[in-house]
């Protein structure tokens, strides 16, 4: 029989050769499926909907549960242009709207077979400036069964805005630019705090609109909008918060061309140089040349000229040093407003392990005394570095229902590339290679480098440092505070002592001094085991 032949035999059988279920598991797996299909899960999650009823977009996103790290469970854009022609006639695009109906329709439908409750939609610059835009959101509350459309005033929509992109930067210090179909909006943030706000009509489709598709009509009308700004000189020397579908498409862009080692646009960061480069080129490139360039989304290649354009004119403007890409805006924003005081205070970071975590734990308790057991290891740390400790102890139990072979690989793809908003990308990389380190991953390992490339040599040497440290607290005990409590670690100039309660049931077995020993190498201290009692 030929090879291909007796493969095939083989790859079948590897397919169909499964041993039956008895009958009665199968009765059993019947009825548990049967009970898990028609039953409500115990403690289900109240989910809020909310439409983005943009000027150049439509899109729904329907968040679960109620968390300091908004958690979207279904999101549906809608590419409408109910803009177009606003400039022209001051109304919105008859056939437009008509196409908004019916999407608004199917998201009505989407909102009350997920249960979803309020079921709201933003109307942003198109809807608050067309004169017929009142009685279109009539005919949309009207048609579509449980709507609220809210006409978000300028001021509105940029406060939204800037309290989404806080939720995931929640320190922001600059100047933030939120980019829309018919409105750019603008917003002077000051260590986490909503400053001064501003509106201009820049959309990408209003400013095309305006200079009649001519570029150089389209700067200056740039130019002289930020003009009016007065607030956008305080960025001079900081960072640019960038928003919207249009910018966001420049980074992916820019990430694309870069071959970045992680593809997420939320807190990509470049610096002022290689954002004016981006922008100049995009800027000019013909319709032809953007087609070509690598991770460009087809429906938005005729808005992103005038994107680049935008961004350009806003880094003369600010005299910013960074630009720093935000996925968060309006919706997160407005989910935000929905949850308590108290949650809304949280740090993301640390709220993200927990919420990572639950049911995975071995002890709830444990994170609290692993940040206590590692500090001694780190005498001098910043709050940014405790922070990230503190976030490693959360995390640090994660892969403990994973497969053993595949623990480290699996707990450090889960930390890179989790949904978590408030971790820019060098926390993700710190926390997944120290995790992955916990789970004693070789250091040579080719999974880690996307986390290498975004760390410098002293960075990803405290991250093996904290892995190595969690990875000696978990052999002794056993994920448990009480046998933790056991043990103490102790540094001075030359020694690290790891001091143990004999009588606990702890020990100094092969593993804990081989452990130890790493640790000790790490931070160049001779390591010593003391027991008592």
């Amino acid at each position: 029989m030929p090879s291909g032949a007796a493969g095939l035999r083989i790859a079948a059988v590897c397919v169909t050769g499964h041993t039956p279920l008895p009958s009665v598991l199968r009765l059993r797996y019947a009825d548990d499926m049967t009970r898990m299909l028609h039953e409500p899960a115990p403690g289900a999650l109240r989910r809020r909907a909310v439409v983005d009823l943009g000027s150049n977009s439509v899109r729904l996103v329907v968040f679960q549960g109620e968390s300091r790290n908004p958690m979207q469970i279904f999101n549906e854009k809608a590419v409408l242009r109910l803009a177009r022609g606003l400039i022209r006639t001051g109304r919105l695009d008859e056939a437009a709207m008509d196409e908004t109906v019916t999407v608004m329709r199917r998201y009505g439908a989407i909102a009350r077979a997920m249960g979803a409750a309020p079921f709201e939609a933003l109307a942003t610059s198109a809807v608050r400036d067309a004169e017929n835009g009142p009685d279109f959101v009539a005919r949309l509350e009207a048609e579509i069964p449980g709507l609220k459309v809210i006409i978000l005033s300028g001021e509105q929509e940029a406060r939204l805005s800037a309290e989404g992109v806080l939720c995931g930067i929640p320190g922001a210090d600059g100047i933030l630019a939120d980019l829309g179909g018919g409105s750019l909006e603008l917003v002077r943030l000051s260590e986490g705090r909503i400053g001064p706000a501003a509106t201009v009509p820049i959309g990408v489709i209003r400013l095309a609109e305006r200079a009649q598709e001519d570029r150089a009509r389209a700067r200056a009308i740039v130019s002289d909008e930020l003009a009016g700004v007065p607030f956008l000189g305080d960025g001079e020397g900081g960072d640019l918060f960038v928003s919207g579908g249009a910018f966001r498409a420049l980074a992916r862009i820019h990430i694309a061309q870069t071959g970045y080692p992680l593809a997420m646009v939320h807190h990509y960061t470049v610096g002022r140089d290689e954002a004016r480069d981006l922008s100049a080129v995009v800027g000019d490139a013909s319709r032809k040349l953007i087609e070509r360039m690598p991770g460009v989304a087809r429906k938005r290649i005729d808005d992103l000229p005038f994107a680049a354009i935008i961004l350009r004119r806003l880094l003369r403007a600010t005299g910013a040093s960074r630009v720093v890409f935000s996925a968060n805006g309006l919706r997160e924003g407005w989910f935000l407003r929905q949850l308590p005081e108290a949650m809304r205070t949280q740090d993301p970071l640390i709220a993200a392990g927990r919420d990572l975590t639950v049911g995975l734990l071995r002890d709830p308790a444990l994170p609290g005394a692993l940040i206590a057991w590692t500090a001694t290891l780190f005498p001098d740390e910043s709050a940014s570095h405790r922070r990230l400790r503190e976030g490693a102890c959360w995390f640090s139990d994660i892969g403990n229902h994973e497969h053993p072979e595949y623990r480290a690989e699996q707990a450090f793809l889960r930390v890179l590339r989790q949904t978590g908003v408030g971790l820019d990308h060098h926390a993700r990389a710190f926390l997944a290679l120290t995790l992955a380190l916990r789970y004693e991953a070789p250091v040579e390992s080719a999974f880690l480098a996307p986390a290498r490339a975004l760390l410098d040599m002293a960075t990803a040497r405290r991250a093996e440092t904290l892995g190595a440290a969690l990875r000696l607290a978990y052999t002794l005990s056993a994920g448990t505070p009480a046998l933790l409590a056991a043990t103490r670690l102790l540094r001075d100039d030359s020694r690290l002592v790891l001091f143990l309660d004999a009588r606990s049931g702890v020990f100094a077995g092969d593993p804990i001094e081989r452990r130890l020993a790493r640790l000790g190498s790490l931070v160049g201290l001779e390591a010593e085991i003391r027991a008592a009692g």
